[in-house]
């Protein structure tokens, strides 16, 4: 008899439980990161979830970099009618496949970070995004490196009155990557200052292939590199690694780094004078954009009233910031 008042009691305590949760009011929302172990992406996660706390059910997933899985993400989430979903695409050029699967089921979706193509963003009136002109990010890295070579003339090692540099980029055909690697050197030239490309290559935004990519272009260039340009600071800490490895930094020698993020680590190699400058590419107020978007749309309210200026109807661009040693301190949590 005992056993089965037990059974009875787990049960009721179950079924209370789940439909607390149905009751509870909170609007579902699905968000999917391209994947979790990115620094940046790991701290826009944190801010989406700071800002719904005790306002949404929200679940978030690592799509682990495969758009596959990202898709498979989505029609869960759709399956179990969630209000609304906050994407980070894997792949930018296949959102598309996402805005066609949400339309169908006439939820509303707020990408974020990548931004998708114009085409696809045109598919439905119930698609945003979020995210930063990273075209900006790229013309402020060249403005830090323009100003550094204009006021340390033993920068130009060879005298020969050019920049000779390398440049790290992220994952080829990404938006970001594309851009800021454009504008930085539109940003040196704008400056009257003449460019050298040494070498140019992927490191995917990971700060192993950064710092395997620069010791292989140190190997093969040596001192005849006078500067560094990484689409982002974890590219950028590890090209600070392999410059670290080949005697730079130890009072004697030094290399101007610069990248995009501002993160953390970042700001560390800021304060250690390992790293010229970076740009801030703010997670939280992309974290909070991207989630006061996605609970207006799930609450079906109009996105004009979430606080945030949409450009063209559809696009919130969060502005970035210049980031070197002499401001850094701002930036420290």
């Amino acid at each position: 008899m005992k056993k089965i008042l037990l059974a009875l009691l787990v049960a009721a305590v179950l079924f209370a439980g789940c439909s607390g949760n149905a009751s509870s009011g909170k609007a579902k929302i699905g968000v999917t990161i391209y994947k979790f172990d990115d620094t940046f992406m790991s701290g826009v996660r944190r801010a989406i979830e700071a800002n719904a706390a005790d306002k949404a059910e929200l679940s978030i997933v690592d799509s682990q970099n495969q758009q596959p899985t990202q898709n498979d993400q989505v029609d869960t989430f759709l399956t179990q009618k969630v209000k609304a979903l906050a994407i980070n695409p894997v792949d930018r050029t296949a959102a598309g496949v996402i805005v066609d699967k949400a339309k169908a089921k006439n939820v509303p979706v707020v990408f974020f970070n990548r931004e998708p193509l114009a085409e696809d963003m045109a598919k439905s009136d119930k698609v945003f995004y979020v995210g930063a002109k990273a075209e900006q990010s790229g013309t402020m890295q060249g403005e830090i490196l323009a100003e550094y070579w204009k006021a340390n003339p033993a920068a130009d090692k060879n005298k020969d009155g050019k920049i000779q540099y390398i440049m790290l980029t992220g994952e080829p055909g990404h938006q970001d990557a594309l851009l800021r690697t454009e504008f930085s050197i539109k940003a040196v030239e704008a400056a009257g200052i003449v460019v050298d490309k040494l070498a140019e290559d992927t490191a995917m935004w990971n700060r192993v292939n950064g710092q395997e990519k620069m010791a292989a272009f140190l190997a093969k260039f040596g001192d005849k590199v006078e500067a560094v340009l990484c689409n982002n600071d974890d590219m950028a800490l590890g090209a600070i690694e392999a410059l670290k490895a080949a005697g730079y930094f130890d009072g004697k020698k030094y290399m101007p780094v610069v990248s995009v993020d501002a993160t953390a680590p970042a700001l560390d190699a800021l304060e250690a004078g390992t790293l010229l400058g970076t740009v801030l590419n703010d997670a939280d107020n992309q974290g909070k954009a991207t989630f006061d978007l996605a609970y207006a749309l799930a609450k079906g309210e109009d996105v004009a009233k979430a606080g945030w200026e949409i450009t063209d109807g559809k696009y919130v661009w969060v502005p970035y910031q210049k980031v070197t040693k002499d401001n850094y301190k701002n930036f420290k949590k």
